[in-house]
């Protein structure tokens, strides 16, 4: 293990990393309203530039996660990053829709490279235990300040200086980081050449995850032809098939079916799936609300999402001790308990006429809870993975919480439809509705928690 002066650089470096991914997500949001009236995209489309990234960065993951373990952690940070920065320079200089969704797209593949490459080195460069769980949180933490920072930026830069902001800023902070990548992170050496790439698992495997989510991302638009999506699942349905049957039959198959046999990741990816299906969709519903029915502009929309950001900071930083503490199953139950209150909670407070006070207990509880969730379900998952094979688990797990964000957007968009012209009353009414199915995907969630250890000394990385 690295000393604690060298730790805590990479580290940082490391939060920057998440920090710069969670910014990407977040800062859109606010900025949809704008970017839809300078682009002409309709209500139901503009849904596609969330999307897009969301298309790219879940159907590239596993591809992106296996590299991470056969090319090299540190070399596909780096590529991960110097992609993101190009690809956030295309989307502010992006003039039309398809060039602005390309962009998007590239950018989700920049964090599909990054992602699991950052969550390998944190996996790798800590040891399980307290000393992971601290890493993870602040990693975590870093990635809920994010948020916090997306969504107050978001609307500052829109306001002042036009959305195509909020992709600039992206670019600065991805080339520093990718530059001192080459000095804080250890070397990767050469090449592994005892195990081969599985490039008929990664071409079948990326192929059916990618048009998966792209059926289910289409799906949440009611008035678009149903056919391009059946045939867009049936297809990736096939290609995933494939790649199952390549995988048992591979000899270093790019997703080793030992690892889905693993309780810890199993569990972690079921959690990951429906907290992103759940909790990560809340903050697209609540832009619709705070600029659609209560008709704030996006500065003032960014204020408002500063307190369940700030909350989820919180519950970051927190989740970690807590799982050293309590256990990963105490710590994850009692989360989502507070968190599926606050979702609840929130459903009962939208209404076309109501003051922002009357969703802030809700808005609390529910930022507390998804952020220790988040950290909890990330440094479990990688307990009693094999360091040669945290990539590829990383990547399982990011792959889960991708997809998860893409059905859940678009079960949850076809939930809250209304009929074009509808007025706030409607609108707000199938807000609450999509907001209490959030509410029985946590419920689910309190099931897959169950089925992780007991006591925390049961489960060496959490001891």
């Amino acid at each position: 293990m690295p000393t604690t002066a060298t730790a805590g650089r990479t580290l940082a470096l490391l939060a920057l990393a998440q920090l710069i991914v969670s910014l990407d997500y977040n800062i859109v949001y606010v900025a949809l309203p704008d970017i839809g009236a300078a682009l002409g995209f309709s209500t139901p489309h503009l849904q596609w530039v969330v999307s897009a990234y969301a298309v790219a960065f879940g159907g590239f993951l596993l591809l992106g996660g296996r590299a991470c373990d056969l090319l090299g952690r540190r070399r596909m940070f780096r590529t991960g990053l110097t992609l993101y920065a190009l690809s956030s320079m295309l989307g502010a200089l992006a003039d039309q829709q398809g060039a602005l969704l390309a962009a998007r797209a590239a950018q989700g593949l920049g964090g599909a490279l990054l992602f699991p490459a950052t969550l390998a080195l944190v996996a790798t460069g800590f040891a399980e235990g307290r000393e992971r769980n601290r890493a993870m949180s602040v990693w975590a933490a870093t990635g809920a300040s994010g948020l916090v920072v997306g969504s107050l930026a978001g609307g500052l830069l829109t306001q002042l200086l036009g959305w195509q902001a909020v992709f600039w800023v992206n670019v600065p902070l991805a080339g520093a980081a990718a530059l001192l990548a080459g000095r804080l992170l250890p070397a990767d050496g050469p090449r592994r050449t005892d195990r081969a790439f599985d490039l008929p698992g990664a071409l079948t495997g990326t192929s059916g995850t990618t048009l998966l989510v792209l059926a289910l991302s289409q799906s949440a638009d009611p008035n678009g032809p149903l056919a391009p999506v059946l045939l867009l699942a049936a297809v990736g349905t096939a290609l995933l098939a494939a790649f199952a049957l390549r995988q048992r039959r591979a000899r270093d198959p790019l997703l080793p079916p030992r690892l889905l046999r693993h309780p810890a990741l199993a569990a972690g990816t079921a959690t990951a799936f429906l907290f992103m299906a759940g909790f990560g969709s809340l903050f697209y519903f609540l832009t619709v609300y705070f600029q659609h029915v209560r008709h704030y502009d996006a500065l003032r929309t960014g204020l408002a999402f500063l307190v369940p950001m700030a909350c989820c900071f919180a519950g970051s930083v927190l989740g970690g001790r807590l799982a050293t503490r309590y256990g990963t199953r105490t710590t994850l139950l009692g989360a989502l308990l507070l968190g599926g209150l606050g979702v609840a909670a929130t459903a009962a407070a939208v209404s076309p006429t109501g003051g922002y006070p009357a969703l802030l207990p809700g808005l609390v509880a529910f930022g507390l809870g998804q952020g220790v969730v988040f950290t909890v379900m990330f440094a479990a998952s990688s307990t009693g993975i094999a360091p040669q094979d945290q990539g590829v688990a990383a990547g399982i797990v990011s792959t889960g919480q991708q997809v998860g964000g893409a059905v859940g957007l678009a079960v949850l968009v076809a939930l809250a439809r209304t009929a074009p012209g509808a007025d706030t009353a409607a609108v707000t009414a199938g807000l609450r509705t999509a907001l209490l199915a959030v509410v029985a995907g946590v419920a689910l969630m309190l099931l897959v928690a169950r089925t992780f250890d007991r006591p925390a000394r049961t489960a060496p990385g959490l001891a």
